[in-house]
């Protein structure tokens, strides 16, 4: 079992999700964030998207965090992380910072 990851994502946050400035809804956060699995899923590119979308900083970089190890993301994070294969896309994670569409890449 690997003990790091590299991975990507998209964080749509909402009214109320920790450390959020956002004014959508959890309800409107979580149909947009269903959408973009939709487009992820029938072929859309996840770095322009995460671009386009996240309301992380890591958007501006097409949503990579870079390497991280067990212990280093919030819990539910780490274990849809790790979860994945490498070039495969997670479903929805909710977090207390929101949904997140997370794209395993290492």
């Amino acid at each position: 079992m690997s003990d790091k990851v590299r991975a990507s994502h998209i964080l749509l946050m909402y009214k109320g999700s920790e450390r959020s400035s956002a004014t959508r809804s959890k309800d409107e956060a979580l149909t947009q964030i269903n959408e973009l699995k939709q487009q992820i899923d029938s072929g859309a590119e996840f770095a322009a998207l995460a671009q386009q979308y996240s309301d992380c900083p890591s958007g501006q970089q097409g949503g990579d965090l870079g390497a991280f190890g067990r212990g280093q993301m919030v819990r539910a994070f780490e274990t849809a992380t790790f979860a994945l294969d490498v070039g495969q896309t997670s479903g929805v994670v909710e977090t207390a910072f929101g949904y997140h569409l997370i794209q395993r890449t290492g």
